[in-house]
């Protein structure tokens, strides 16, 4: 998912950021209300994590003027401020969640990715199996043939991107946009680093590969 952190302290705001791209989420932040809701009006967000109390303008008035605008991205709402009334007053503002602090990044990683799911069409795929591969979207664990296959954050959404499309070529540039939010050709060898890590793991130790590159084209994952 992409996401946006809209959050004052910027020691927890990073705190946050870095352990939701090492979930393998794409995230930007911004630090007050106002660069929030700019920030949320010129990109197409999977959910906003916003901090109740904001400078320049507090996460309420920018979730109002989010709702107002039409967005039904998803929200949930991090304070201080734990009281049942306020829950219930950033509920009726349009949040779909209220996380109090203090917090653990286990339950916040957990109550963004629900509510991400709660607003995608996708959201009742939980499993996907091309052959003998298998993914588990929420466990986010994938194994081939019985045999658990480690992968780094990236790499999982990479053959995410792949497994969605079995049979079907993936362009370069489709995996640009769906994994690393790239809405450009960076001119680097990033895929392809990625493409061969991923092909090491899922293709080397089996004795029929599913990963093939389609020159020119992009790449294509089929059953074995």
């Amino acid at each position: 998912m992409r996401i946006l952190i809209v959050e004052d302290d910027e020691v927890a705001a990073e705190y946050v950021r870095k352990g939701l791209m090492e979930a393998g989420h794409v995230v930007d932040m911004a630090h007050d209300g106002d660069l929030g809701l700019e920030m949320a009006r010129s990109a197409e967000y999977d959910a906003l994590i916003l901090d109740r109390m904001l400078p320049k303008m507090d996460g309420l008035q920018v979730l109002s003027a989010v709702r107002e605008d039409g967005d039904t991205v998803p929200v949930l709402i991090l304070s201080a401020l734990g009281e049942v009334d306020h829950k219930v007053e950033g509920l009726r503002a349009g949040g779909d969640d209220y996380l109090s602090k203090p917090y653990s990044f286990t339950e916040l990683l957990a109550r963004v990715e629900a509510i991400g799911r709660r607003s995608d069409p996708t959201a009742a795929v939980t499993k996907l199996k091309v052959g003998d591969l298998e993914m588990d979207l929420l466990a986010r664990t994938v194994k081939r043939a019985g045999q658990n296959l480690l992968l780094q954050p990236r790499e999982f959404r990479l053959l995410e991107a792949l497994m969605r499309n079995p049979g079907r070529v993936v362009t370069r540039t489709m995996l640009l946009e769906k994994v690393w939010d790239y809405h450009f050709d960076p001119q680097t060898n990033v895929i392809d680093v990625h493409i061969s890590r991923l092909r090491a793991k899922i293709d080397k130790q089996f004795e029929s590969p599913m990963l093939h590159t389609v020159r020119g084209a992009g790449y294509r994952l089929q059953a074995a």
